[in-house]
């Protein structure tokens, strides 16, 4: 749509800033082969955190709830069944988030992509889900004292199909014809399906999963190990602020995109720097072999014995892991159920 039009691209200037901010975010890219280095319990323990927080921040900004523990329990492969509404709606968004997840990138970006993607969403509701808007919609701010603001009027219902399709057709034209820098390509497109909102409801959690699905086409893993949507959530008002400052004057191709690409490169490198900090505390290297053996043991989902954590983590003594078992044990976050050799262990979910 409006944002990728050839020539509205090629009327596009950047600031120093904006430069050092993808030469940042392309120099993180380039340096997530080291991820091989760090022991598969880390690296699971951190894809598993950034899947429960990404189900629950992006329900939660659309004020869908459930307690951490519910919601750990339902992104589970052999989860429970939701309970109520809410737990629906968090079921249908774990489904949807997995099929992104697992695709790497495979997924086509495409028009029937997003049908199915918001589809999945409503999976396990009564909502309708996987057509398009029926009806004009508007964006509203509701604030916490119960007033509402008017923020923007998306694309009419009549004229949705014709402007994802033309959405879809300049995504591929940038990308495989014109070759434009994808750190652009990612936040334009997304301000445009936002600014064209085609569904009747989920769009919001629908742009999420759009984000990440983009940002592995173009090999940014960072949402694998890094929930996005988390950070969003954490500067929700800012993230408004820039969509309503770039939304203005977007019907006429006249809207300025850098809030929203600001706000949307300084989400990444948020992502990445976390990322960073977290992986250098639980480096062997740098770190104690107490916090490997800990982070194998929160990646446990279900009953598990002293064996499964040896396998997670090479050359550490079975008495290591045992001591490291009786203190978090001493923590109150782990139980040891039976005895003898059928003993089992499992986490305490709080």
């Amino acid at each position: 749509m409006n944002s990728l039009a050839p020539r509205f691209l090629e009327d596009m200037t950047f600031t120093e800033r904006q430069l050092r901010s993808m030469a940042l975010l392309g120099a993180f890219r380039g340096q997530q082969h080291q991820l091989a280095a760090f022991p598969s319990s880390i690296l699971a323990e951190l894809e598993m955190r950034a899947k429960v927080d990404s189900i629950e921040s992006s329900n939660r900004i659309e004020g869908i709830t459930a307690p951490r523990s519910r919601i750990e329990a339902l992104t589970l492969r052999s989860a429970p069944q939701p309970r109520n509404p809410h737990e629906k709606e968090i079921s249908g968004y774990r489904y949807a988030l997995e099929q992104v997840r697992e695709s790497k990138g495979r997924l086509p970006i495409d028009e029937n992509i997003l049908l199915q993607l918001h589809a999945s969403i409503g999976k396990y509701s009564d909502a309708l889900s996987g057509t398009w808007k029926t009806q004009d919609n508007e964006i509203i701010e509701r604030r916490p004292d119960g007033t509402t603001r008017f923020r923007f009027r998306p694309v009419r219902a009549a004229e949705t199909v014709e402007a994802i399709r033309a959405l879809m057709s300049r995504y591929q034209l940038a990308v495989h014809q014109d070759g434009r820098e994808p750190l652009l390509l990612v936040p334009l497109t997304v301000l445009d399906f936002l600014c064209i909102h085609p569904f009747d409801d989920g769009n919001g959690r629908c742009s999420r999963l759009l984000t990440l699905l983009l940002l592995y086409h173009f090999e940014y893993e960072i949402g694998r190990y890094i929930s996005v949507d988390r950070i969003i959530e954490q500067s929700q008002e800012t993230y408004y602020e820039a969509l309503e400052a770039s939304s203005k004057g977007w019907h006429q191709g006249k809207h300025d995109p850098h809030p929203w690409i600001n706000y949307f490169w300084g989400v990444l490198i948020a992502a990445y720097k976390e990322l960073d900090s977290r992986l250098s505390q639980m480096d062997t290297k740098r770190g104690s072999k107490t916090e490997v053996i800990r982070a194998a043991i929160r990646w446990q989902l279900g009953a598990f014995a002293i064996s499964d954590i040896e396998s997670e983590v090479p050359g550490i003594s079975r008495e290591m892991v045992r001591v490291v078992l009786n203190q978090m044990r001493e923590e109150g976050l782990i139980e040891l159920q039976g005895r003898g050799r059928s003993a089992k262990w499992r986490r305490i979910m709080e």
